[in-house]
């Protein structure tokens, strides 16, 4: 199993990206899927997340009303939309995938990419 992000980049703040993450080895479509991140010298934390039949998406107050998570099925594909982004959005960006959720819990999910780096610029 492999999870692959990409579409991280350096950008101005205010500016959009969309992230995307491809999965291979076996199909996740009853999976919830998730984006976390982690900055220089903090921890890893949770951004974004859906469930697997209904959509149901759940962010973190700091990326509420700006990023958006969505989901591909028939491609095996997780996204997460990024926009008006801040300096402080600037973090290595993760793509996870679990069998329990929806859920903000790192340790509930089963499998996870390398990451891509996000640089906002002020």
């Amino acid at each position: 199993v492999q999870l692959v992000e990409s579409g991280g980049g350096l950008v101005q703040a205010g500016d959009s990206l969309r992230l995307s993450c491809a999965a291979s080895g076996r199909t996740f479509s009853r999976y919830a899927w998730g984006w976390f991140r982690q900055a220089p010298g903090k921890e890893r934390e949770f951004v974004a997340t859906i469930n697997w039949n209904d959509d149901t998406t759940y962010y973190a107050n700091s990326v509420k009303g700006r990023f958006t998570i969505s989901r591909d099925n028939a491609k095996n594909m997780v996204y997460l939309q990024m926009n008006s982004l801040k300096p402080e959005d600037t973090a290595v960006y993760f793509c996870a995938v679990g069998a329990v959720g929806p859920t903000a819990e790192a340790e509930q999910y089963d499998f996870w990419g390398q990451g891509t780096q996000v640089t906002v610029s002020s």
